[in-house]
């Protein structure tokens, strides 16, 4: 086991061999087996020290005599492999907790438990960060702990426990100031920020309609400068507290940069309720509650994003209505999708004339990706199973609190007014 670690080491250090597996391999098994071999050492002890008791006149101790060079070689021999074995435990330990905390192990090697996510992971702005980097705090404690629910996951993995599809954890990942905040700095004021929204019509030419939207992002702080807008929530002059009741937001608690509280409940509810509740300070993870595995919440959404990018080609007649229709069929499994897709919008092409095939294979291959990254039948992931609280549309996000029903006691409300977050350009 020794030689082989090595030698596996050496070809995965090198590149020789590229699988997900590999590190499974090199940094775990074979160095289970590796220890296993010494622990035989003691109990073979063990075992000759018990079978010496038993028959004490067969055999006896052996005797080393350090004066004999044999013996001296000997020794030295056992206490080298003895360092070298301390070694390759040490590199294997180090090593299984590197590979761990890759985005591999945690995509790949629980292939259909995480395969939404790591889908998803993928093909959104943070496919470069590493999952450890968000789902692990720094200090050892947070190493731990994330261990131990790794361990826990496991074993409900090889027990076949894992819930389908896996339940959003009811606090997402690490706090906002452990992960989000190492990169994006809430105190900074972000101004406002333009995002064009394309949509298309079903008819022939896939007429396209634009929403245009200039975003009062906001953000600061009294040292650079108090901003409004949506992270208005994250200056760091206001404290915004609330209690979450299975996805609805009874109770808010403002502590404004004066000193000033205001409390607001929802309808049917009084402020006496939550007098000892325990209350979750905002930040980034309430609303961007998906940020690295985001999920389409309809099948027109996607498409129609599809085709802004240039995936689908828009030039293709129909091809919205039959690409929508095509995605949001119900299928037994992936490879039945793909070939259920293709099918679909291969038929229908096919009868209409002068239709260019190339045209209609690109809308093919992106279609099936559409799918490919929303939809996960094993885990039963379907369309709308992973809410995102980013806006209002389709699921109901900032309308959680900004709902003209969330009232104080003077009889103000946290308003639902469009402007306070965005205006139409």
């Amino acid at each position: 086991m020794a030689v082989l670690f090595v030698v596996l080491l050496l070809l995965e250090a090198v590149g020789a061999i590229e699988n997900p597996y590999i590190g499974l391999l090199v940094f775990v098994t074979v160095p289970v087996l590796f220890v296993v071999g010494l622990v035989l050492i003691p109990i073979g002890g063990w075992w000759s020290a018990r079978r010496r008791r038993r028959y004490p006149d067969r055999s006896d101790w052996p005797t080393i005599d350090l004066r004999n060079p044999q013996h001296r070689r000997l020794t030295l021999a056992v206490l080298a492999l003895s360092l070298v074995n301390v070694l390759i435990v040490s590199i294997a330990a180090g090593g299984a907790v590197h590979y761990m905390d890759s985005s591999e192990f945690c995509g790949q090697v629980c292939h259909t438990t995480m395969e939404p996510e790591y889908a998803a992971y993928q093909v959104w702005p943070h496919a470069r960060v590493a999952c450890a980097d968000c789902h692990i705090g720094p200090g050892a404690g947070a190493l731990v702990q994330a261990k131990l629910a790794g361990t826990r996951q496991l074993y409900h993995v090889l027990t076949n426990q894992v819930a389908k599809p896996v339940p959003p954890p009811e606090q997402l990942i690490r706090p906002a100031r452990d992960t989000c905040e190492r990169c994006h700095w809430p105190e900074t004021f972000h101004g406002d920020k333009l995002r064009v929204i394309r949509e298309y019509a079903n008819d022939e030419k896939n007429t396209e309609s634009v929403t245009t939207l200039q975003l009062h992002v906001g953000g600061g702080s009294t040292r650079v400068g108090v901003g409004g807008g949506i992270h208005w929530h994250m200056n760091l002059d206001n404290r915004v507290e609330f209690v979450a009741e299975k996805g609805d937001i009874p109770y808010v608690r403002l502590t404004d940069r004066g000193g000033r509280v205001r409390e607001f409940v929802g309808e049917g509810h009084t402020v006496a309720q939550y007098s000892s509740a325990p209350l979750q300070r905002m930040d980034c993870m309430d609303c961007h509650n998906r940020p690295a595995h985001t999920m389409f919440f309809t099948p027109e959404r996607a498409i129609d994003t599809a085709i802004a990018q240039g995936v689908i080609p828009r030039n293709l007649p129909f091809v919205r209505r039959e690409a929508v229709a095509a995605v949001n069929a119900t299928y037994g499994d992936r490879q039945a999708a793909l070939d259920g897709i293709a099918l679909r919008l291969q038929e229908f092409y096919r009868s209409q004339p002068g239709i260019d095939t190339g045209l209609v294979t690109r809308a093919v291959s992106g279609a099936q990706d559409v799918w490919a990254n929303n939809v996960f039948p094993a885990m039963r992931v379907k369309w709308g199973t992973y809410p995102n609280n980013i806006g209002h549309v389709d699921a109901p996000g900032c309308f959680r609190c900004h709902d003209d029903s969330h009232k104080a006691s003077d009889g103000s409300a946290i308003r639902q007014d469009c402007e306070l977050c965005h205006s139409v350009t």
